[in-house]
């Protein structure tokens, strides 16, 4: 599990210090779709909070249901308020449930890679899924403002 964990760890590490380069007037510019990188620091603190009960349910309650949302509502959501939150408090979520995860990742067993649940949007989900998903997401994202701050 080493090797997973550790490239978890990374994608982690890569994220956190793109935004430590943003500035303050990058923050609200758009890309072609509509986000921001504040909507996308905001949107990775909740999918990371997502994804840390997740992988929990999956390792404790094999066979469990395994919730989807829309991201783009949460975006969009003024009391979320992903458009105008300062962005502190949800990078202070990112990191401590990707360090938490990362710990989990730490002591998984080979069985436990093949605990799965069903995902409400994309069927039959394991935990050898949520770590390939949850590997690259914040590298996507990180992409993502490379693109928009160019």
């Amino acid at each position: 599990m080493i090797q997973e964990a550790d490239n978890y760890r990374k994608s982690t590490d890569e994220f956190l210090k793109l935004i430590k380069e943003i500035k303050p007037e990058q923050l609200d510019k758009a890309d072609h779709e509509g986000w921001t990188p504040r909507q996308v620091i905001h949107h990775l603190a909740d999918s990371e909070a997502q994804s840390y009960a997740r992988l929990r349910r999956l390792i404790a309650e094999p066979g469990s249901t395994i919730q989807g949302y829309d991201e783009n509502k949460w975006a969009e959501n003024k009391t979320l308020g992903y458009k105008e939150l300062d962005v502190e408090a949800s990078i202070a979520v990112f990191k401590a449930v990707r360090n938490a995860s990362y710990e989990l990742l730490k002591r998984l067993t080979e069985n436990e890679l093949d605990n799965s649940g069903i995902h409400t949007e994309s069927g039959k989900y394991s935990v050898r899924d949520w770590i390939r998903t949850y590997s690259k997401h914040p590298l996507d994202h990180a992409n993502q403002i490379k693109e928009q701050l160019k």
